[in-house]
């Protein structure tokens, strides 16, 4: 069953054609994510989908009776709106019951409190209620009378959350769902929508999150629309395949184009028909030979020297409002090493940014930083452009020539080539630059100046995929020293070497490793704290050693053990049911749903499996041993 069909849809802004004849549709049950690199008209297409934009030409149909939600990367709220207000806004029933419940309930009112039971009772309103409070509490939002204008940007995005999911819609657009959450959100809204079945379009550059949640990418790319049936992994290597593919066709076209273009210098004039018709052929092979399946984006990492004294912090302290943010933090930064920074939103990890980068004076401490030091900051706001410049005006303000990694240097206009800005966007307005390539051209005046120690706070935020891929190949290459704050785990994971782990109240950790790495710690760490409650809990009794498994225990060990292959084999089936073409979309989610199924069990099981073989091996050291 189809909930939306998008047909021949086209758009453009003055002379600017965003996209044109962009056809797909969405069935019931898919996840699906758009692709396509900044400028293109992703949110554009988004909106005209929810009926906020017009498009040019084509149709949008949607299936009737579906409820729809659109959770924009800006959401708008009435900023004198308390929370449980903004969120109810849309709600389709027992907006007013609940209110009134709410206030009651604030008011302690005896009367007033039973009333509203009754009503609520009446309504049949429990439910929504419940659910409002869940969700609300699942994105640490607890206080539903706080005006909203008081809200951090951060809690914005957790209410725009709470109100597209609380009415349960059928279908939701999503654009930049994961911007300005922090990390304990996105994961929290990772396992909601994994779990959940409803239809989705969304728009992310979050790597792991599409992995996880899509089961359709829909890519547009050079002006058309390619559609793979997989999660992101499997988009990965299909279009890798796609873009071999173009590659040959051109150096085929490139070819014969030169074979013909020694025939035509031969020619002493083409004046016959035949003759005609082979330039006209000539023609179409050089536009066949210029083709290419994406614009080069290729930055060397160029930095100046960097000498031994890096950065050294020396017990520095920062609070705001009597809230400690940094408490006696100190660290020797080295030429080289890549700093992840992980926390809560509001627990200090821009405050650690700016008092390194030497912007904001610690209350107490000092920042030595070293004389050869050349630091760059990309700030999570971006910059403010003026809006009147053109793009290669704004470039040369910074440099005219850039120098390479490999000594070469190249114009400024070659050096904006290379992060997707062709010749004709150079004399385009900055105001007419879409928020990502505003972004993107930032970024690149970070980077020209040849830095050799990089602070990179949010980098992620509206930086397509194609970018962002590049920027990780130069930061591995990086020979200077960054630091980044980052929500974008896939990003944090490639690139860090160690990570700063904010824990409240004015403590850092340094953790060695990535991103996974350290989740993974964080939840053994919650195991072992829960299993050293419930053996504290447990009455103290006598107990015989035990010096064998049980009957049942050595049953259920081999049982797990057929289970685990029968499952290992039912997962090889269907990834290669997956993997097969021409499959149709319901039989496709039916496969994905199962595929999921089959991976969470078996982490159950083999779980369960390692916990009795420990437990087998152990007893039978014991046994040996005598004990």
């Amino acid at each position: 069953m189809s909930y939306i069909q998008i047909e021949q849809v086209s758009k453009s802004f003055s002379e600017r054609q965003l996209f044109s004849d962009v056809t797909f549709s969405i069935e019931k049950g898919q996840k699906a994510a758009l692709i396509a690199k900044n400028g293109t008209g992703k949110t554009t297409l988004l909106r005209i989908i929810a009926g906020d934009e017009v498009s040019d030409d084509g149709n949008v149909v949607m299936e009737n009776g579906v409820q729809m939600r659109y959770l924009p990367q800006e959401p708008a709220f009435n900023e004198n709106d308390a929370v449980l207000d903004a969120v109810l806004a849309n709600t389709r029933v027992h907006k007013e019951v609940i209110t009134q419940y709410e206030n009651a309930i604030r008011s302690n009112d005896e009367n007033a409190i039973n009333n509203a039971i009754a009503s609520m009772d009446a309504a049949n309103a429990w439910d929504l209620e419940t659910r409002l409070r869940q969700l609300l509490g699942n994105l640490d939002l607890h206080d539903l009378h706080r005006k909203v204008g008081t809200l951090s940007g951060g809690e914005r995005k957790r209410l725009s959350i709470a109100a597209a999911f609380i009415d349960e819609p059928q279908f939701v657009l999503l654009d930049e769902p994961t911007n300005h959450l922090d990390l304990k959100s996105i994961e929290w809204l990772e396992q909601y929508l994994s779990k959940s079945k409803i239809t989705m379009l969304m728009v992310t550059h979050d790597r792991y999150f599409l992995d996880r949640i899509c089961n359709t990418i829909i890519e547009m790319d050079q002006g058309q629309i390619f559609q793979y049936q997989g999660n992101y992994s499997y988009f990965v290597a299909k279009r890798a395949e796609r873009h071999e593919m173009q590659e040959m066709q051109t150096e085929k076209a490139q070819s014969k184009l030169k074979q013909e273009l020694e025939w035509a210098n031969r020619m002493p004039k083409a004046r016959t028909t035949k003759a005609k018709f082979r330039l006209d052929g000539v023609e179409n092979l050089k536009d066949a030979a210029r083709k290419t399946t994406e614009d080069a984006l290729d930055i060397q990492a160029v930095s100046q020297r960097l000498g031994k004294k890096v950065i050294n912090v020396h017990h520095i302290s920062k609070s705001f409002d009597n809230k400690p943010l940094l408490t006696d933090f100190s660290y020797q930064f080295l030429k080289g090493e890549k700093v992840g920074i992980v926390g809560e939103n509001g627990a200090g990890k821009s405050t650690l940014l700016n008092i390194v980068a030497g912007r904001l004076e610690p209350d107490s401490g000092e920042v030595e930083i070293g004389e050869t030091v050349k630091l760059s900051y990309y700030e999570q706001r971006g910059i403010e452009f003026d809006e009147s410049l053109k793009v290669i005006e704004v470039a040369r303000n910074v440099a005219e020539v850039v120098e390479m990694g490999n000594g070469q240097t190249l114009p400024v206009e070659r050096f904006l080539n290379r992060f997707l800005f062709p010749n004709e966007m150079h004399y385009q307005k900055v105001a007419k630059l879409s928020g990502g390539e505003k972004r993107r051209l930032y970024l690149a005046t970070v980077l020209m100046v040849k830095p050799n120690f990089l602070i990179f706070d949010e980098p992620t935020n509206d930086l397509d995929i194609m970018t962002l891929e590049v920027l990780e190949d130069y930061l591995a290459a990086f020979q200077g020293t960054v630091i980044i704050v980052s929500h974008d785990r896939y990003f944090m994971d490639r690139i860090v070497d160690h990570i700063f782990e904010f824990q409240g109240n004015g403590a850092v950790k340094d953790f060695p490793g990535n991103y996974t790495q350290l989740r993974s710690a964080q939840q053994e760490r919650v195991k072992e704290q829960r299993a050293n409650s419930e053996r504290n809990a447990a009455p103290k009794t006598r107990t015989r050693a035990k010096t064998k498994l049980s009957y049942a225990e050595q049953k259920e060990l081999e049982t797990i053990e057929q289970e685990l292959d029968a499952l290992s084999q039912e997962k090889q089936q269907v990834e290669a049911q997956l993997a097969a073409p021409d499959k149709a979309s319901d039989e496709l989610v039916r496969l994905s749903e199962r595929f999921e199924q089959i991976n969470n069990e078996l982490e159950i099981k083999e779980m369960r499996w390692l916990e009795l073989s420990e437990l087998k091996d152990q007893l039978a050291s014991k046994t040996g041993s005598g004990n």
